[in-house]
């Protein structure tokens, strides 16, 4: 099911879009604000897990493109965070999108299609979003999707270790309407 919106589509993932997604995660701009930038072999297993992910539950991390203008930027979607927390279990929102395509409005648009979907079709009764504490950009994108920061949630990220510089994450949630 591919979920669409003025500008964006966004569906299953294809073949063709894993060499892009390695363009993507290899880039220090786009990933800033994780551990490190990732070879080919450690994106091609990530876009497994999120192959795995919508078999198992249904939905997951879309692939996104501009209809008619370029097939892959990114992912926006949905998924489980694999780690322990006081708030989890729960369902995350997110998305990584190829520098050439920040601050045209896309991450915002396709998060707000993405939290419909979650509430209306799926029933969530709350999404989060936990970025690194420095990551301001995805933070402006999360308040401008409707999301708010629950200071009490914040947390020290558990796969990162002790003094590293991205342990410290805000936690923002949002509930269904």
């Amino acid at each position: 099911m591919a979920l669409v919106t003025e500008r964006l589509v966004l569906r299953h993932w294809r073949d063709a879009d894993r060499e892009p997604f390695a363009a993507l995660n290899a880039d220090p701009r786009v990933m800033e604000f994780f551990p490190s930038v990732l070879d080919r072999t450690e994106s091609d297993a990530f876009a497994d897990r999120i192959e795995v992910h919508f078999a198992q539950t249904g939905f997951g991390l879309w692939a996104v493109e501009l209809p008619g203008f370029v097939s892959f930027i990114g992912f926006i979607g949905l998924s489980i965070p694999r780690f322990q927390a006081h708030f989890t279990p729960c369902v995350e929102i997110g998305w990584r999108l190829a520098h050439a395509y920040w601050g045209k409005g896309y991450a915002s648009e396709g998060g707000r299609r993405v939290l419909t979907y979650g509430f209306r079709l799926l029933r969530l009764p709350e999404i989060v979003s936990f970025p690194a504490r420095q990551n301001f950009r995805s933070r402006a994108v999360i308040e401008r999707i409707g999301m708010r920061r629950d200071p009490s949630g914040d947390f020290d990220h558990p796969a990162l270790p002790e003094g590293h510089w991205l342990r410290p994450h805000v936690l923002y949630r949002i509930a269904a309407p």
